[in-house]
């Protein structure tokens, strides 16, 4: 019979325990603070039809290429889910009375059948915050706000890009841009930073653009526009006046949190994804070891109404962080401890297992973290491995230990050792 050799689908991993325990504390670090600003958790299926993952108000042309469909023996059509967003709308949609404003977050794997580099995987996790029913910009302060908090406690310096597509939009009116091609102009604008200019302009140019349309559109990108560019054009269109309108409210809430030095105003920023109708956001290493983002989010007004079919403003806004981008980062930033021990006790019975199972639940239940051999490994091979996983106290317990309802507890790095009463039974 032929071996078979065994191997992860391309774009999947495992992570081993050393490396779960890292991801462990940055999913619990973002779950913390997700928690500290009033968030409510929800729990939504990976399984949906794939109606709800193709609607005009999902994701956009470009990421559902990468979606992963199937069917089901009633031969309904299914697809993975390639984000929590759309699944959160959907739940919205299906519970109209949800007391507004609403703060959810959800932690989760999503799939995509894209591109793989580094921190980019096709089976991945999110950990997403989203609040619906407000409509100021004091929704997308307070989610940049968090996510500064949160990555704080992870000694993450970031930086946080935004930019609102209101300014894109109503621009490519004014460059006489066609509508039918509006979304899909974004969407190259959006690569503008991970392709070279002379694929971007050939994009550009099988989309038939007008000629002047092209010459203008490529001026704008020659230098970043200030946001006073945009304000001269105010008065010429109703976009970019209430995208500069938001802005500066955004502004303001930024400077009075005291983090706008962290925020950046990025006029090329697009997010490649349809469904946002305002401001949108992208979190970034500072130090750029990493060139993807790291985080993002924005508002997407349209999408609850779009799928109930009423076409009634939700105002939502969301942000998403990249657990598996956050993990590689902490590794190229050496921060993933190669010895890092989850336990806190490991006991080696010498013929006295029974009694080491009881000794082990009462510490356990004292909140020690414990860990009691039962492989019956001799002393000696049992404190190698102590060692080696640098495990911090010891406790061998022998029949004189058990006859005497007494344990030593030793201290594996200054070699204490501190004795403690027990009573077995």
């Amino acid at each position: 019979m032929k071996k078979m050799e065994y191997q992860n689908v391309r774009g999947t991993q495992d992570f081993l325990p050393q490396a779960e325990a890292v991801r462990r504390n940055i999913r619990r670090t973002l779950e913390d603070t997700f928690i500290l600003y009033g968030c409510k958790t929800i729990e939504t299926p990976i399984l949906n039809y794939s109606d709800l993952m193709t609607s005009k108000y999902a994701g956009g042309a470009e990421i559902l290429q990468e979606m992963y469909t199937l069917s089901d023996r009633g031969d309904r059509k299914l697809a993975l889910r390639y984000d929590l967003t759309i699944p959160f709308a959907k739940v919205v949609a299906m519970n109209p009375n949800f007391a507004m404003p609403f703060k959810r977050y959800e932690i989760g794997k999503v799939f995509r059948d894209g591109p793989i580099k580094a921190g980019r995987f096709r089976e991945f996790t999110q950990c997403d915050v989203d609040i619906v029913g407000v409509e100021s910009q004091s929704a997308e302060a307070e989610l940049m706000m968090m996510a500064v908090d949160a990555f704080e406690k992870l000694n993450v310096k970031i930086q946080i890009q935004y930019n609102n597509r209101k300014l894109l939009y109503g621009l490519l009116q004014i460059f006489e841009v066609r509508e039918t091609v509006m979304d899909r102009v974004i969407l190259i604008l959006d690569k503008m930073e991970k392709i070279d200019r002379a694929t971007l302009i050939k994009e550009l140019s099988e989309l038939d653009l007008a000629d002047s349309s092209l010459r203008v559109i490529m001026q704008f990108l020659e230098a970043p526009p200030t946001l006073d560019y945009f304000k001269s054009l105010t008065e010429q269109n109703e976009f970019v006046k209430q995208g500069v309108a938001e802005l500066c409210e955004l502004m303001d809430y930024l400077a009075a949190l005291q983090i706008d030095a962290l925020c950046i105003f990025n006029p090329f920023l697009a997010r490649g994804l349809e469904i946002y109708t305002g401001t949108i956001y992208e979190i970034f290493i500072a130090d750029g070891t990493i060139k993807s983002s790291i985080g993002s989010g924005g508002r997407y007004d349209n999408a609850i109404g779009g799928l109930i079919g009423t076409g009634q403003q939700y105002a939502t806004v969301g942000i998403s962080f990249g657990l598996d981008v956050i993990y590689t980062a902490f590794e190229l930033a050496g921060k993933v401890e190669q010895n890092l021990c989850d336990i806190d006790i490991y006991i080696i019975p010498i013929n006295t297992e029974k009694q080491a199972l009881q000794l082990a639940t009462k510490l356990r239940n004292a909140g020690n973290r414990v860990e009691d051999e039962l492989t019956g490994k001799k002393v000696r091979k049992a404190m190698d491995k102590a060692n080696r996983e640098n495990i911090a106290q010891v406790i061998v317990l022998g029949e004189e230990e058990v006859h005497n309802n007494s344990v030593k507890l030793k201290d594996m790095k200054s070699g204490n050792v501190k004795e403690m009463e027990f009573t077995f039974n």
